[in-house]
Formats: C-alpha cells, sequence, structure tokens
C-alpha cells in the first residue's frame, strides 16, 4: 500500500491536526505554574478588584445594566482565559465596546444585543481559525492611538448627561452620537442633582490619583467608589443609585435570534466582531511587551474571544475585548500565567454571590467618575505630542482617525485611518522608485552617445509604473537603450508589464532595447507577464553589463555603416 502524504494547511508547514491543536488549550499552557502561582494568585486578586468598578461602569454605560457588565467581566473573563492566546490578556467589557453598544441599544433595543454578541462571537472565532490574527498589524501606529483618542473622547462624553440629572442618561430623544447627547441632556439639566454628582466625581478622581501616590498597590477606584457610596449614604444626596443585583449568576440560555431581525443586526454584529478582534490583538501585544510572559498566539486569541462572547451572550452578557488597562495591572502585578486572569474572573464571581446588596448601593456618578479618570488616563501627552510632530502625513492620520472616531464610527475611522497610511505609504514607495540615466563608461568609442543606459533602483510597482515609462519613454537621439535591473528591490505585476511596454515602446520608434542584470526572483514575473517576450531578441537579454555595452556598439556601428 502507497503511503499518503499527510494533508497540510496552504503554507504547507503543519498538519490539520497540529494547526487545530495549537488553537485549543494544552499543559504547556501553565508550565511556569509551580514557579509563578503566587504572584499569579496576587496579580489576580488585584485586577478583579480593579475591574470591579470598570465592569459596573461599563455597564451601565452601554445602556444595559451593571449586571452585564459583572457577568461579562465573569464568564467572558474565564473563557477567554483559557481559551485565549495570551497568556496575561485580562478581558471583559470595555470602554470601546461601551461605545459601539450605545447606538445598537438605541436603534434595535436591549434585547438585540445578546444577538449581536453571540454573531460577532462567531465572527471573530471564524477569523482565528481562518488565521486573520497578523492583519492587526497592517493598522499604523497613528491610527491606534487616534482611534483611542476618539474612543477616550466618547467615554468621557457618554458620563455627561447622568451627571447632569437622573432622568437624562440614555434618554430616548438624545442622539446616538455621545458629544451631541452630552449637550442635548442640558435641557434636562437638575442644578442641585449636577452639584452632588460633581462632587461625587471629584472625590473619586482625588482618590484614583492620590490613593497610588501613597502606595501603588491601593486601587484607587475602588477607594473612591467606597468613600462616595458611604457619604451617599449617611448624607441625604439622592443620587442614583446601580439598585439590585442578582445573588448569584444568571441561568444560561440561547439567546433569541430572530430571523426577520437578523438582516439589521449583521452590519452591528460585523462592527462589533472588527473591534473586538482589533482591541483584543492590540492589547496582547500591549501585554507581551511589559514582561517576559511568553509569546501570543493572535490566531488563538480570536478563537478564545469569539467563544468569550459567545459564552457571556449566554448568560445575558455583552461582548467582550481584551482590555489594555486590566491587562497592563496583571501584568505589573506578578502575572506570567493563566491562572491571574482566572482568579481574576473568581474575585468577581465572589463579589456577585457574597457583596450583591453593597454594590448595589453604588451611586452611578461614582462610576461616572471612574470612567471620566480612565478616559483621561488613555490619552497620553507625549505619544500625541510625538505623533504630531512626526511627519505631516502621520500627524493628518491621527487627527482625522479621531475626528471620524467621534463623529462616524469607530470602524470607519480604522478603515480611513488605514487607507489614508497606506496611500501616503504608496506615494513614499512610488518616490523611492529611481530611474537614472548613465553614460557609457571606460574607453569611449565613437558612438556611444547614441546608447543610452537607464539604471533601475528601488521599488517597481503599479503606484510608480506611469512615471518611470514617461521618464524612459522620453528618450530622444539615441539608438540603444540598455536596462540595467540589478538593483531592482520589489517588482509587481504592473511594474514587469510596464518593462514590456517601454520595450514595446521604444523598439517602435527604432530604437534597440537590451536587458541586463534580472534577477532570478524577478525573472519568471518577467516571463509570465511578457516583459522579456518584448524584446526583439533573446540575445538582447544579459546578465553582466560589458557584454550588453559591446552588443550596443555593434548596433550603433551597424546602423552607422548602413546609413
Amino acid at each position: 500500500m502507497t503511503a499518503t502524504a499527510p494533508l497540510t494547511l496552504p503554507q504547507g508547514k503543519r498538519s490539520i491536526g497540529a494547526w487545530i491543536l495549537s488553537l485549543l488549550p494544552s499543559r504547556s499552557d501553565y508550565r511556569d505554574l509551580r514557579r509563578t502561582w503566587r504572584g499569579d494568585v496576587l496579580a489576580g486578586l488585584t485586577v478583579g478588584i480593579v475591574a470591579l468598578p470598570l465592569a459596573l461602569g461599563f455597564g451601565v454605560s452601554s445602556g444595559l445594566s451593571a449586571e452585564a457588565g459583572l457577568v461579562t467581566a465573569i464568564v467572558a473573563g474565564v473563557i477567554a482565559a483559557v481559551f485565549g492566546g495570551s497568556n496575561v490578556q485580562v478581558s471583559g467589557p470595555t470602554g470601546a465596546m461601551v461605545v459601539v453598544l450605545v447606538p445598537i441599544v438605541a436603534s434595535h433595543g436591549v434585547g438585540a444585543v445578546a444577538a449581536v454578541t453571540v454573531l460577532a462571537g462567531v465572527i471573530v472565532l471564524v477569523a482565528g481559525i481562518l488565521r486573520l490574527g497578523r492583519a492587526v498589524s497592517f493598522i499604523p501606529w497613528p491610527v491606534i492611538e487616534g482611534f483611542t483618542l476618539g474612543i477616550a473622547v466618547i467615554i468621557f462624553a457618554q458620563q455627561i448627561p447622568a451627571l447632569v440629572s437622573p432622568h437624562t442618561a440614555g434618554a430616548s430623544e438624545h442622539s446616538s452620537n455621545a458629544i451631541v447627547a452630552a449637550v442635548q441632556s442640558f435641557a434636562g439639566l437638575d442644578a442641585g442633582y449636577l452639584v452632588w454628582a460633581l462632587a461625587a466625581v471629584a472625590i473619586v478622581a482625588l482618590c484614583m490619583w492620590g490613593a497610588p501616590r501613597i502606595h501603588r498597590a491601593i486601587p484607587g477606584s475602588l477607594v473612591g467608589i467606597v468613600v462616595v457610596t458611604l457619604l451617599s449614604l449617611v448624607v441625604p444626596s439622592g443620587l442614583a443609585r446601580i439598585g439590585a443585583l442578582p445573588a448569584q449568576l444568571p441561568s444560561p440560555a440561547l439567546p433569541t435570534l430572530d430571523p426577520a431581525m437578523l438582516g439589521s443586526l449583521l452590519a452591528p454584529a460585523v462592527t462589533v466582531a472588527a473591534l473586538a478582534a482589533i482591541e483584543s490583538l492590540l492589547s496582547a501585544r500591549v501585554a507581551a511587551t511589559l514582561a517576559d510572559t511568553g509569546p501570543y498566539d493572535p490566531d488563538r486569541e480570536l478563537v478564545g474571544q469569539g467563544l468569550a462572547s459567545i459564552g457571556s451572550s449566554l448568560f445575558g452578557g455583552m461582548p467582550a475585548t481584551g482590555a489594555i488597562a486590566r491587562s497592563a495591572v496583571n501584568v505589573r502585578s506578578g502575572a506570567r500565567t493563566r491562572l491571574a486572569a482566572i482568579i481574576h474572573a473568581l474575585v468577581l464571581l465572589g463579589v456577585v454571590l457574597i457583596a450583591a446588596g453593597p454594590v448595589g448601593q453604588i451611586p452611578l456618578a461614582a462610576l461616572s467618575g471612574v470612567l471620566m479618570v480612565t478616559a483621561v488616563r488613555m490619552v497620553h501627552p507625549a505619544t500625541v505630542r510625538a505623533i504630531v510632530r512626526s511627519t505631516r502625513a502621520d500627524a493628518i492620520a491621527f487627527v482625522a482617525t479621531a475626528i471620524v472616531t467621534v463623529s462616524v464610527d469607530l470602524i470607519v475611522a480604522v478603515i480611513i485611518g488605514v487607507v489614508f497610511a497606506s496611500v501616503i505609504a504608496l506615494r513614499g514607495m512610488s518616490r523611492a522608485s529611481v530611474v537614472r540615466r548613465e553614460q557609457v563608461t571606460g574607453n569611449v568609442q565613437p558612438g556611444d552617445e547614441r546608447i543610452a543606459i537607464v539604471r533601475f533602483e528601488g521599488p517597481l510597482f503599479f503606484a510608480a509604473a506611469d512615471r518611470v515609462f514617461a521618464e524612459v519613454d522620453g528618450l530622444r537621439d539615441v539608438s540603444v537603450v540598455i536596462l540595467r535591473m540589478s538593483q531592482l528591490e520589489l517588482v509587481d505585476a504592473t511594474g514587469a508589464r510596464m518593462i514590456g511596454d517601454i520595450v514595446q515602446a521604444l523598439e517602435r520608434r527604432g530604437i534597440t532595447v537590451l536587458i541586463k542584470g534580472v534577477q532570478p526572483r524577478h525573472e519568471d514575473l518577467f516571463r509570465t507577464v511578457g516583459a522579456l517576450g518584448a524584446l526583439r531578441h533573446h540575445n538582447h537579454l544579459f546578465s553582466e553589463l560589458p557584454p550588453a555595452i559591446e552588443h550596443a556598439r555593434s548596433h550603433v556601428r551597424r546602423e552607422s555603416t548602413t546609413a
């Protein structure tokens, strides 16, 4: 019996079985646990405390509930930790996801979130299986920072209606745009409530600023929330509160997928999936650079995040992503394995089982304070200055991405930023395509002035093809043109085809064309598109310059004799 070769992936590097196993949990995920478990447990406790107010705040701010944010942090936090591609990523609800969910809730209602969450989870899962995790590397740094700035502005603006009056947050008559809604909310201004709400925000901000200066381990956001909650219980303020929370996780249930609504929910689901993938991969990449925590697998990370959102939807949660701030706290607190993220989720589960009553007494203004400070901290002035002072193109990409994020849509902003940066990059590459005429050197002979040596340097691709063609086609008063190709770095099909067009255009004018120095890696492409076939004779292809010059001189002499 003839043995058959194992089925392999298109890359031909790994078998299908090895590929599938690489996307699943394994014992190697915890190989350092015996050495790191103490640091992992401590980090998990720390990040769990830090995540509590953020989970509650993002749940409320999204238009859902504090319970939805807490459930997402617990369920998605565990699933993403186990199945994801990072050893230290902490996942849950994030500000960027809140920004996307608010208009979805406004347009389709709270009930649509579960369907959008499961659809987005499936899309992210499929993206991981199709190995699309490396795509995030194509997003330029200025675009990422512009995206982050826009998100920070939106998160900050989303808190204003909740501070203006207890009745204006999420009002149906408000715009889905956070900036417009913030302005509209002042129509229902309650001055007395605003004073109390701003006082709560100020206390939280002061605690978040001062606590780390006393000791790095003190969670300022949690301290601020506790202080505001205790004061609100002692001093009558009328501040709106979170309200009753369940003392246990909701029972899992399949989301209702109304076939009639699937068409209208598909576009929001794609937006949520794109955001979940981008934010999670960026977070995992950043976390991997903070300490020696081992590499991360972007494809497996997508698989884990997709499963996390699907799991979250079963318990009434919202879409989950990797959280950059929480992941950074996790690493800096000593996390080295996935146990830390799992402990973080268990800490939040303990809050649900043990402290649901006290948590329900937290004023919403305190959560708004946490989110406002978080939004401010997302923007690093030194980074903004560095981008603005770098190049004009990068500065424009940064500003444009931020403006479009705030005014239109997050994913549209990323697409516009990437397209703009790509156009600028192509423009720069096209300028790097150099065509230089050289004179015949050495022992000059009569007729050498009729020989033009044209040297190609740098990349030769579609963005530069027309300019290069015009420069070479503009040669006059020559009998022979030698095209030197040895310094070409990059050639695409358009560039190679353009060489053939140059040969044909010159030959039609009676100019003999010789090609010298086609690199072996370019030769197949040149032959395929017909560039070499355009030569008058196969002897007009050379590997060295001296024989090409000698051949050119013979053509010039023959032409002179004929004349």
